[in-house]
Order: C-alpha cells, then sequence, then structure tokens
C-alpha cells in the first residue's frame, strides 16, 4: 500500500501538470508541433500540450486516391489558425489546403513563411514570368524560375492546378507576396534522398532508370534523385565501345552497387554500380602460350597497344611490337588494324601477346607440319615390310627438326669428275698453257692437225 506521502506527492505532480496544461493557449498564426493520437471519419487529433486536442483536416493527409500518409503517433508540425477553449485548436499542415478552415489572411502567410510551413493555392492564370496564384483570399504570384527544378517552357498547363508552395516573400501588407514551388520541392528530394540513401547496401540490388548517358558509362537514378555511375567497363563482360549499344535513356535497369565513395561535389555520396556483376561471366578461353591469334587494335597507350582477340584482349608490349627502334607504332598500328598476335603469356587474367614473334613460330609450325607430312609419306613408301623392320631394329621415326648430315669418310674414295664434251675449236686454236712439271698432261691437250 502505498505511503501517505507517495499519495501527496502524485496529487501534486498531477496538478501541476494539469495547470500547466490549462494555462497554455495558442495564438493563432503560430506554429506548434505535436503527435498526433487519433484518426478520425473528417479529422486527424494531435496532442499540443492543451486541454482539448488541436484538429487537422483530414483531407490534408489523404493523397487523390483517399489513402493517409500518417499514422497515430507520427510526429508534425503545424500553424494554428484558431483556438476555442472547448473545441480545441483548429491547425493546418498546409494553409490554404482545405476549404473548411476558413480564409487565409496576410498574417497568416508571414507566419508560414517564418516557420517554413507550405500553404496551398490554385493557379489562376500564367502571366509574363511566372503564374498567378490565389491562396485563401490573398493573390500571389510564382516566379517562373521557382515553379519547378527544371525549366518549364509552357506554363499554361498549371493553370487550375492545385499546388502546394513555399512563401518566400511578404511585403506590402500583403499586397506583394512571392511563392516557390521549387523550394518544396528541393526540400522532398533532400528527404526522399537521405531515406533512399539510408537503405543501400553494398553488394546488394536495385531498381533504377537510365537517366543520361555519356561516353564513359551511364548514369542511373534509384529514387529521390540519388543517381549512381555504371561505367562502360561494368557494362558487360565483354568489351563495349558505345554505351548507346547497351542502355538508352528512360529504360529501367536492375544494377548492383559496387561501393558508396564519399561526395567530392553536391549532398550526396558517390555510387557505383554495375551490371556485369549480376551477369555469370563466361567461361574463359583455353590460352596456349605460343599460340597465334589474329586480332584487332583497340587501344594505343604510352607503353604498347592492346589487341582484341576471339580469347581475350592482352597488351602488346613496345618491345614485341617488332619493329625498328625509334619507329613511331601509332602509325604502324591504328586503332582497328588487323593484326596477328602470339601469346607470350597469360597472369590473372592479364594477357601479353606478340607481334614481332608471330613471324618465327609460324615458321616453326611449317617446318613441323611439313616433316610430319614427309615423315607420313616416307612411312607410307617403306609398306607393311618395312614397318615391321623399322620395329625390329627399334628405329625412330624422323624427328621434327632436320637431321644433320654426317661428313664423308676421309678414307672413302672420291670419284673422278667427268670430263666436259670438247669444244670445236676452229684452225687457228688458241695457244695452249704448258703443263705444270711433274705432272702428267692431261689427255687431248696435244692434237694433232689435220
Amino acid at each position: 500500500m502505498a505511503k501517505d506521502g507517495d499519495f501527496a506527492s502524485l496529487m501534486e505532480s498531477a496538478g501541476a501538470s494539469a495547470q500547466v496544461r490549462v494555462a497554455k493557449r495558442l495564438r493563432v498564426g503560430s506554429v506548434v508541433e505535436g503527435a498526433i493520437v487519433q484518426i478520425g471519419k473528417d479529422s486527424v487529433f494531435v496532442d499540443v500540450g492543451t486541454t482539448v486536442e488541436g484538429r487537422i483536416d483530414r483531407g490534408e493527409f489523404e493523397d487523390k486516391s483517399g489513402k493517409l500518409s500518417v499514422q497515430v503517433g507520427d510526429a508534425i508540425r503545424a500553424t494554428v489558425l484558431s483556438n476555442h477553449d472547448v473545441d480545441g485548436p483548429v491547425l493546418s499542415v498546409a494553409l490554404g489546403r482545405s476549404q473548411s478552415k476558413g480564409g487565409v489572411d496576410v498574417s497568416m502567410l508571414e507566419n508560414a513563411r517564418e516557420s517554413g510551413m507550405p500553404v496551398t493555392g490554385t493557379v489562376q492564370k500564367a502571366v509574363k514570368g511566372g503564374l498567378e496564384v490565389q491562396v485563401g483570399g490573398v493573390r500571389a504570384f510564382c516566379p517562373a524560375s521557382q515553379v519547378d527544378t527544371a525549366y518549364i517552357a509552357d506554363l499554361t498547363e498549371f493553370v487550375g492546378q492545385s499546388l502546394t508552395f513555399a512563401v518566400i516573400e511578404v511585403k506590402d501588407a500583403g499586397r506583394s507576396v512571392v511563392l516557390s514551388r521549387k523550394a518544396l520541392l528541393e526540400t522532398e528530394r533532400k528527404r526522399d534522398a537521405e531515406r533512399v540513401l539510408s537503405t543501400l547496401k553494398v553488394g546488394n540490388d536495385y531498381e533504377g532508370v537510365v537517366k543520361t548517358v555519356q561516353k564513359y558509362g551511364a548514369f542511373v537514378d534509384l529514387g529521390g534523385g540519388v543517381e549512381g555511375l555504371i561505367h562502360v567497363s561494368e557494362l558487360a563482360h565483354s568489351r563495349v565501345d558505345r554505351v548507346e549499344d547497351v542502355l538508352s535513356v528512360g529504360e529501367k535497369v536492375t544494377v548492383r552497387l559496387l561501393a558508396l565513395e564519399p561526395a567530392e561535389k553536391g549532398p550526396h555520396p558517390k555510387l557505383r554500380l554495375s551490371l556485369k556483376a549480376r551477369q555469370e561471366a563466361p567461361a574463359s578461353p583455353q590460352l596456349e602460350v605460343g599460340e597465334v591469334l589474329t586480332g584487332t587494335v583497340s587501344k594505343l597507350t604510352s607503353f604498347g597497344v592492346f589487341v582484341d582477340t576471339p580469347k581475350g584482349n592482352g597488351l602488346v608490349p613496345s618491345r614485341e611490337l617488332g619493329i625498328p627502334r625509334g619507329a613511331d607504332y601509332r602509325k604502324l598500328f591504328p586503332v582497328g588494324k588487323e593484326v596477328k598476335v602470339v601469346l607470350v603469356a597469360s597472369d590473372g587474367g592479364k594477357i601479353t601477346f606478340s607481334i614481332g614473334r608471330v613471324a618465327g613460330v609460324e615458321e616453326r609450325q611449317n617446318y613441323r607440319d611439313f616433316s610430319a607430312k614427309e615423315s607420313g609419306a616416307a612411312s607410307a613408301g617403306m609398306g607393311s615390310l618395312g614397318l615391321a623392320l623399322q620395329k625390329k631394329l627399334g628405329l625412330t621415326p624422323p624427328r621434327d627438326e632436320p637431321v644433320p648430315v654426317a661428313p664423308a669418310s676421309p678414307t672413302a674414295p672420291v670419284p673422278a669428275p667427268q670430263p666436259e664434251a670438247p669444244l670445236l675449236q676452229s684452225q687457228e686454236t688458241a695457244p695452249v698453257q704448258a703443263p705444270v712439271h711433274g705432272d702428267a698432261p692431261p689427255a687431248g691437250m696435244f692434237r694433232r692437225k689435220h
């Protein structure tokens, strides 16, 4: 059972609280904050610290389909339109949105400007440089530059529409009221962007819309104005020369978030997106060192050229171009030129080719093919008996490389050269060289005159 002192303290506390609530009165036009405690058929009730909850027209929270945008427990900020001790204060989150609230005067617009509370007005007509808007009983003006976040060429499309604005200026006792729809749109966009960013996680997939296409990639809007870049290298596993060949503006895509990087400019971090990460990588082609491939020069660098082949893109270093030192390889190997390359190395996806070694590799291959052909022909000429003898004696078939011919034995007799047929001479024969002493004169040296 509670002690007497406890009851006394509780009663004192409750009395003080009730006194505060009774004493609190709201000034018309002031901005108050509270929590939604009940949602009725026509009104939304808000606890703002008064003895009776404040009332806001339910229509202020409904969209065109009648769906509510708030729920019990939500904190809101509103402006006091009227204050009755019995019925409680009448509040509004957007002046002029509901006709049941009565007219909107200049003092309310001034309070809306100070508090940042939006106002709702009906566009009466498009005038030079902007829109004429009726907010309650006050005529206001919205400059063309403040109608939207983007430039609008034809403002007549807004005539007759009920739009929400921010009050940015009230002068001359309400005769000059300037509104801005752009300010509200940017505030909403910022809030939406913060909501979207809070849900992003690296490695997850998100749906978006392609906003712009550049030479280096495409920008995708993930919602709330949050955009990320798909670099051209992240569009596909194969090389992409033109981004337009893969994506187009307005196209809906599903991308994977690769990274969130601090922003160098602007309020939002940089988002790196990828289409390639969501695609299954094709099986890597089998590459063999010494394999000759036909490809196309795809890129020129200060240290060599890159060549695209059916088995991948690789670098031909300057030393492997097979050109004289000092020659301008940029002119000799322009982008798009078809070349033959031979694989030198493949390490961790990095492929190194050579152009200068192609001729040597092809020569060796041609010789091997020729030797194999000759060897096959020789084996076929030997017949079954020759093959059996070759097998019995353990002879090996000819090798691919040429076998050097052994020099002739010094003791082997060298066949004498066959004399050429004697030349027919005239009666005046040419003088004949005398024989060298010790040597027998060659046959037919002396001729008889006829």
